[in-house]
């Protein structure tokens, strides 16, 4: 089976970066995409990022294009979420999850298995 396990969360100041990390392991795969989701309190899971293991068209939410970008390293498995420019709403648990297959989906349904998630707080 497959583990994923994020890393990287804290407490930032407005305006200020933030890289999360997401360790993928147990499993041999081939085609596949990354997803970065978030779930604030009492709020429904939040597509963030996604983009296939190939590194092509990534695929972002409106809230965050421009200042957040996701990158897959195939051979660390690894993918990674840049965060600039944090702003308070921001703030939520941040999942990584993959989806075996093609495509870069922002609908959680399509993802196989999740991390625990980290914690990004962004501070007014």
């Amino acid at each position: 089976q497959v583990q994923l396990v994020e890393s990287g969360g804290g407490l930032v100041q407005a305006g200020g970066s933030l890289r999360l990390s997401c360790a993928v392991s147990g499993r041999t795969f081939d085609r596949y995409a990354m997803g970065w989701f978030r779930q604030a309190p009492g709020k429904e899971r939040e597509f963030v990022a996604a983009r296939t293991w190939n590194g092509g068209d990534p695929n972002y939410a409106n809230a965050v294009r421009g200042r957040f970008s996701i990158v897959i390293d195939n051979d660390n498995n690894m993918a990674y979420l840049q965060m600039n420019s944090l702003k308070p709403e921001d703030t939520a648990v941040y999942l990584c999850a993959i989806h075996y297959g093609v495509g870069a989906f922002s609908f959680p349904t399509a993802y196989d298995y999740w991390g625990q998630g980290t914690q990004v707080t962004v501070s007014s």
